[in-house]
C-alpha cells in the first residue's frame, strides 16, 4: 500500500515538473520536419463542387456565395444571382437591369412590380420576384420542359434548371426558339452571354420547388 502511494506521488511530481519546464521554455517548436506529403487526406467537399466557374467567393460579405449549397434550389438561385450581379441587391448594370437577379423593368411589370426604386431597395421583394418569374417561365415553357429535358442539344443534356436559367437570361421566347431549332437560334445578351451557356452552366439543379403558374406575381 505504501509502495503504491509512493509511486502515485512520484508520478504526480514528474508530471508537474514537465509542465513547469514546458511553460518556462521560450524555444519555438520546429515544425519544418513535419509534412502531409504522402498522406491520404480526406476532404468533405469535392473539387467539382468548389470549382464553380473558377471563382464563387468574394471578400465582400454582402456578396458572398457559398459553394456548399450543392444542386439544391437555393444553390440554383444563389449561383444564378452570383453570375448576374455577384449577389448584390443594389446592383444596376449598364443596360439598366436591376438588383441581385438583374431584372428589367418590363419583366417586373409582368409579375406585378411597377416601382423599380422600391424593388431595388427591398431584398425581400427581389427574392419574391425571382420565384414568381421562375414560376411564370416554367408555365410558359411547360411543354418544352416535357419534350426536351433529357435530350442532348449542342453537346449538353437539357435539364429543367438549365431551361429556367436560360429563360431568366433571355426570356422564355428565346428559349423556345433555341430548343425547337435544336440550338441553331442561340440568343446572346448585350454582354455576349448565350442561352447555350446558361443551359450548360446551370444544368442539373433541383428546381422542383418552383410550381408552374401562369399568373404568378411577386406582389
Amino acid at each position: 500500500m505504501v509502495k503504491n502511494i509512493a509511486s502515485y506521488i512520484t508520478l504526480t511530481l514528474t508530471i508537474l515538473a514537465l509542465l513547469y519546464v514546458s511553460f518556462q521554455t521560450d524555444e519555438a517548436i520546429d515544425l519544418s520536419k513535419y509534412s502531409t506529403e504522402g498522406l491520404d487526406l480526406n476532404y468533405t467537399v469535392s473539387k467539382d463542387v468548389i470549382d464553380l466557374d473558377n471563382a464563387l467567393v468574394t471578400n465582400d460579405a454582402k456578396n458572398e456565395f457559398s459553394p456548399y449549397l450543392g444542386k439544391s434550389f437555393v444553390g440554383f438561385k444563389e449561383a444564378l444571382a452570383f453570375k448576374e450581379s455577384g449577389g448584390d441587391y443594389s446592383s444596376v448594370n449598364t443596360y439598366g437591369y436591376l438588383g441581385k437577379y438583374q431584372f428589367g423593368a418590363e419583366t417586373l411589370k409582368l409579375i406585378g412590380i411597377k416601382n423599380p426604386v422600391k424593388f431595388l431597395n427591398s431584398p425581400r421583394l427581389q427574392e419574391k420576384a425571382f420565384i414568381a418569374n421562375a414560376a411564370r417561365n416554367k408555365w410558359i415553357l411547360r411543354r418544352d420542359i416535357k419534350n426536351f429535358v433529357g435530350k442532348r442539344i449542342n453537346g449538353i443534356i437539357i435539364t429543367e434548371s438549365g431551361i429556367l436559367a436560360a429563360a431568366h437570361l433571355a426570356g422564355p421566347g428565346s428559349v423556345k426558339k433555341y430548343l425547337r431549332s435544336y440550338g441553331l437560334h442561340n440568343f446572346a445578351d448585350g454582354y455576349g452571354t448565350t442561352v447555350y451557356y446558361y443551359m450548360k452552366r446551370f444544368s442539373g439543379y433541383d428546381t422542383s420547388f418552383v410550381k408552374a403558374d401562369k399568373k404568378a406575381k411577386a406582389i
